[in-house]
């Protein structure tokens, strides 16, 4: 369910419940951002504070509540909604804590928090654990603290589960307009997915950023990046949990099940969310987006006078989606007009300092450089603290580009510190974008010139196993892979001590396999490329008591590996990568959420080391690619058919040969 936030996000009579300290702070924060309507304080002892009309309670307040806050405890905040809500108020900040979050000090935590949510019925709120939201386009602060963000016509809006970091974020010095502020608390209520969703509806915002803990629901996020698809409303994601410790640290800190890692990327990739690590980054990457929107294409012009900024930024791509493609005649025709014959001309730039401090020599210089086929230009000028305005020539030459040319255009300061705030101010008023930081820009590049690609299905749910876990033994998964159209080796399951009569019927060479163990190479449990003169020895140094007796598949050409796991926070992780026993140590993987489309698998193998290799590498052939994704789509159709039990599934190797896919080795693992 949609709830209708607007009332709540843009109130014109807002009701401070509760705590005298608190309230003083809200009225200051809304002050602060211009807001000029209706502030009732609500207290017992009716306190009056700041000029603010005071009420003994919710009753006494005549005019229609568009939005409370709540400072009261936890306990009392629950009867404090239910009244708000009969009184059909437009929704409420829960601002106390202890309730999902507090599960592990407090069992009944949950249990109040599904009180509150009752309570709420269909009036939103936001938390609890909620320090409130600044929307500086309708000049309204419900924020019991600082913050610096002041009124602004258009700009982007930043969600986070975390007051410290939204507090600090609004403090950011880098010119970027914050449309809307929002902490999202428990979201017991109206998800963070949810709340973004309806700020699409509000045109004046460029683009969304969400520092995200935990996802919660599928179908919400499924349903945001659609609708932001739709609108062309660019979304950046800071997403927590990494590491084990970041993913406790979430878990304690918000109750959010934040799952494996794997599985939060794969959901980002298949939402066409774009994922970045920290918070400069996320600033600058919001930053183009607000500016220009999604960039033409990654091709890069950047201008220095500088041959070891040149180096520099040359060097910085090396690995990233970005080019510096190399100057067309046109360009080096009006380039050398410009410059003289003492210049070598290249892209990155070094155009020299002997025309410092000439703004028309430099717009000469400068604007060949915003080509037409370029999809972002940039100068990189560190300003000096000293006198930032000695290098206005270099402002004003960047201000002309953009003008003239309409062209994508920055300048970098390869060092933060150095882009002076006003002179970041001006360059935004006339277009051109202040980059704070040279990796920040190129990462918010990347970002801006990728294809959105998003996969509307919503992923397959995991749902909780009953019963313990337990390991399927090798011959039965390979049967029951078989089933689904995966080739295996033909094989018998012997006793041990029983007649080898039956393992005859194999053509040598065999592998000979020790049962019921996951990993067994590390346990000695594979014996390859056995004749059947050695066979009986073989099966004799097996550990267990059966053993599974295999024709060895020969004339492979690459070793792959799919794997499935079940992730309650996002449902099956679907992994492919490089296989074979080096698995752990080359780390060549990629992953997707079940079920996934044929084409995705494809781009997802293309884009692995091993992927040469499945191409024919130094005269070896080609492998059979519509085989590979034959077996790997065989898998999802046997997740899906197995939901209810698969706990892992995975083929580790299998084996490409110019014909034909075969899994050696298989391992599932049912509840």
């Amino acid at each position: 369910m949609t709830r209708d936030l607007r009332r709540l996000l843009a109130p014109r009579t807002i009701a401070i419940i509760g705590g005298g300290a608190w309230g003083a702070s809200i009225v200051g924060a809304a002050r602060r951002v211009g807001f000029d309507g209706r502030i009732y304080l609500v207290h017992p002892n009716a306190k009056t504070l700041a000029g603010c009309t005071s009420a003994r309670s919710l009753a006494a307040i005549e005019s229609p509540i568009d939005a409370a806050f709540i400072a009261v405890n936890r306990h009392t905040t629950v009867g404090v909604v239910a009244d708000l809500a009969a009184s059909q108020a437009g929704g409420a900040v829960c601002f106390a804590s202890g309730f999902s979050e507090a599960v592990a000090e407090d069992g009944s935590a949950t249990d109040l928090q599904a009180r509150l949510v009752e309570a709420a019925g269909v009036m939103p709120i936001l938390g609890p654990n909620c320090y409130g939201f600044i929307n500086a386009l309708d000049k309204v602060a419900i924020w019991p603290d600082q913050h610096g963000m002041a009124s602004v016509e258009r700009g982007v809006a930043i969600l986070t589960q975390s007051s410290n970091i939204a507090i600090n974020l609004t403090m950011q010095r880098r010119a970027l307009p914050i449309a809307y502020m929002i902490t999202c608390g428990n979201q017991a209520q109206v998800s963070q997915a949810e709340i973004a969703e309806a700020l699409l509806d509000d045109d004046r915002v460029s683009a969304i950023g969400l520092h995200i803990e935990g996802f919660g629901e599928t179908a919400p996020w499924v349903a945001l990046a659609q609708k932001a698809a739709d609108r062309g409303i660019p979304l950046v994601a800071i997403k927590s949990g990494r590491s084990v410790q970041a993913q406790q640290a979430t878990i304690s800190h918000t109750a959010s099940l934040a799952g494996s890692d794997a599985g939060a990327q794969a959901l980002l990739d298949r939402l066409g969310i774009a994922r970045v690590d920290d918070l400069p980054a996320f600033l600058e990457t919001l930053k183009l987006l607000h500016v220009f929107g999604r960039l033409q294409n990654g091709q890069l012009s950047s201008i220095s006078c500088s041959g070891g900024e040149a180096s520099l930024v040359a060097d910085s791509i090396e690995g990233r989606a970005l080019e510096f493609p190399p100057l067309t005649d046109a360009q080096k025709r009006d380039l050398r007009a410009a410059l003289g014959p003492m210049v070598a001309l290249a892209n990155p730039l070094d155009y020299h300092t002997y025309i410092w401090r000439d703004t028309e020599a430099m717009i000469a210089a400068w604007t060949p450089m915003a080509a037409d086929h370029v999809g972002l230009t940039f100068a990189i000028v560190d300003y000096p603290y000293t006198d930032a305005d000695d290098w206005d020539c270099a402002t004003q030459t960047a201000l002309s580009v953009r003008a003239a040319s309409d062209r994508p255009f920055a300048m970098a300061a390869t060092l933060p510190e150095l882009m002076p705030q006003d002179v970041a101010h001006h360059l935004m008023a006339g277009g051109v974008l202040p980059a704070c930081g040279l990796r920040e820009l190129l990462i918010a590049a990347e970002i801006a010139s990728r294809p959105v690609r998003l996969e509307p299905e919503i992923p397959l749910k995991a749902p909780e196993l009953g019963g313990p876990v337990a390991l399927v033994d090798e011959a039965r998964a390979k049967a029951e892979l078989l089933d689904y159209g995966l080739d295996v080796p033909r094989s018998v399951v012997l006793q041990k001590t029983g007649d080898l009569a039956a393992a005859r019927e194999l053509s040598a060479p065999l592998v000979v396999k020790g049962m019921g163990l996951a990993h067994k190479s590390e346990m000695g449990a594979v014996r390859l490329g056995v004749g059947h003169a050695e066979l009986a020895r073989a099966v004799t140094e097996m550990p267990g008591k059966k053993v599974l007796i295999e024709e060895m598949v020969t004339g492979g050409v690459a070793e792959l590996l799919i794997g499935v796991t079940r992730d309650p926070a996002h449902g099956f992780v679907l992994t492919l990568g490089a296989g074979g026993v080096l698995t752990e140590l080359v780390r060549d993987t990629v992953s997707f959420l079940v079920p996934t489309t044929r084409r995705r698998l494809e781009d997802g193998l293309r884009g692995l080391k091993v992927f040469v290799l499945l191409q024919g590498y130094r005269g070896t052939p080609a492998v059979n690619l519509h085989a590979v994704l034959d077996a790997i789509m065989a898998v999802q159709l046997y997740v899906a058919d197995h939901a209810d039990l698969l706990d892992e599934l995975e083929i580790n190797p299998l084996i490409a040969t110019p014909d034909m896919v075969v899994a050696v080795d298989a391992v599932i693992r049912k509840g």
